[in-house]
């Protein structure tokens, strides 16, 4: 398969950023009625999804649709485009902005939590700022539409307004702000100086936007600043930020794992490198294998501290920042398979990651319970849950065949393919990290006796409004591992494989 190289002029790829921006206005307006308030987020998602969906032939035909709003000054734009990568996380995040709809519904009405419309004003702004980062055809617009995700993410992190909850979120702002200041902005600055322009180079993934002849260490110095400024892809040691979000409600913590924040670092990385950098500059000035060598590390240790953490969703946090870096690793070393399966689990990732933060939600919903240590027998109280979290497991465990399988699959075979065992070993050893931290959790759900006067035998399901997403994205996780084609053809077409 060739390079997609016919860039056509479309303002379709401005439907789902236009959707994403009207709809939080929209769920405002409703304010005073739960039902069309939360209707209006249901008919965005969906509109979304299938704008971005209706772009499909077109990318596939090896076309990628572009469309500039204004130009601020020469090389620098707000603009956007359709290709095989953007494609992968438009599609995800809108769906999945569908689910996570039905499941706030069950939580937040369950708990009887405040501010609501807030809840669901901010949640929605947030989706705008996947799609914003999705669809951005240069680093200034993925630059505004990723502080569009951090901001608006805060009120989120810090829903419940107590002192735990502002420590977390304050920790989130500053790391996240903080990084984009010091590090990406600068970045950006040096991009435009060696480049003349901010605009990425569009259907190729081996030629990057930076001339052959730019000063190779000013270039260096620059993929350190993005690499160190992408501070939601939670690659250590700026990583701290994502366990101290864990304040926030269930279904938040989902959208910072699985659908736009972290989702979010992950794709910028990925986009900066391919087309950005592009592989063959980052090959001849030797960037790939130190970053790899990081995110190997970034792998392994927080697979380490995740088995030490008795709080459920402390311990998928720590998983999420493990399973973050298996992006990254794919994509930085910089062979065809290898890159295939970084991309791959950007999707993979997100369907079972959000299954057990919804698993995490529905079980506090129905039991209040948060350690690990006191689930003991909710599995038979709680089998559809349950049976979901041991689904969504088995892919970050990387057992086919689920999806999470197929991604970690390829990057084995790339790490194979560059004859490089230290990462191999770091694969390997992270899937044997990732049992010692799941199945405890399995196993004390449905073999451990109660403890006397726990009263299990009272507890049962979450609110159906809960159980269905989080079996839905399970079954989902199975789907794109019988099926992974439904992504790698997104991946063929933007790398030309």
């Amino acid at each position: 398969m060739t390079p997609a190289k016919e860039i056509v002029e479309s303002v379709a790829v401005t439907y789902p950023v236009i959707i994403t921006l009207i709809a939080p206005f929209l769920v405002y307006a409703f304010r005073k009625d739960p039902n069309k308030r939360e209707a209006v987020s249901f008919i965005a998602a969906m509109a979304t999804f299938l704008c971005v969906l209706s772009m499909a032939p077109e990318v596939l035909a090896g076309r990628i649709l572009k469309y500039t709003v204004f130009t601020i000054m020469p090389g620098i734009t707000v603009s956007f485009s359709a290709d095989g990568l953007s494609m992968i996380f438009g599609m995800v995040s809108s769906f999945l902005w569908f689910i996570a709809t039905s499941y706030n519904i069950g939580y937040m009405r369950g708990l009887k939590e405040h501010a609501q419309t807030r809840y669901y004003v901010c949640f929605a702004v947030a989706i705008l700022g996947a799609q914003g980062v999705s669809f951005a055809s240069n680093v200034f617009t993925l630059y505004l539409f990723y502080e569009i995700i951090t901001v608006f993410t805060y009120p989120l992190v810090a829903h419940h307004q107590d002192e735990e909850a502002y420590s977390g979120a304050r920790k989130y702002l500053v790391y996240l702000v903080g990084t984009s200041k010091v590090f990406l902005l600068p970045a950006m600055v040096l991009t435009y100086i060696l480049c003349g322009t901010l605009d990425y180079h569009l259907g190729d993934m081996t030629k990057g936007m930076y001339p052959s002849d730019a000063n190779g260490l000013l270039v260096t110095v620059t993929y350190a600043l993005f690499i160190a400024g992408i501070a939601k892809a939670a690659i250590m040691p700026f990583h701290n930020w994502l366990p101290s979000a864990m304040v926030a409600p269930t279904p938040v913590s989902a959208l910072l794992h699985a659908v736009a924040v972290v989702k979010a670092g992950v794709f910028c990385i990925c986009r900066v490198i391919l087309s950005g950098f592009g592989l063959d500059t980052m090959d001849r000035l030797g960037l790939g294998l130190p970053t790899a060598y990081i995110a190997a590390f970034t792998i392994v240790a927080a697979s380490i501290i995740a088995i030490t953490k008795d709080d459920l969703k402390a311990r998928l946090a720590y998983s999420t920042v493990s399973q973050l870096s298996y992006v990254v690793l794919g994509v930085t070393m910089l062979t065809p398979i290898a890159v295939q399966g970084g991309m791959l689990h950007i999707a993979n990732h997100a369907f079972s990651k959000i299954t057990l933060f919804f698993t995490a939600g529905a079980i506090y919903v129905a039991t209040h319970t948060k350690s690990i240590s006191q689930m003991k027998g909710y599995g038979w109280r709680m089998p559809w849950t349950f049976g979901a979290f041991g689904i969504a497991a088995l892919s970050m465990i990387g057992v086919p065949p689920v999806c999470g399988f197929v991604s970690k699959w390829y990057m084995v075979n790339g790490a194979v393919t560059i004859h490089q065992m230290p990462l191999l070993i770091a694969l390997l050893a992270s899937t044997i990290l990732n049992v010692g931290y799941f199945v405890p959790v399995l196993y004390t759900a449905f073999f451990k006796s109660p403890d006397p006067g726990s009263h299990v035998e009272q507890y049962s399901e979450a609110p159906a409004t809960m159980v269905v997403p989080l079996f839905f994205t399970a079954i989902v996780s199975v789907l794109l591992g019988l099926y992974p084609e439904a992504v790698t053809q997104f991946i063929k077409i933007f790398g030309g494989m």
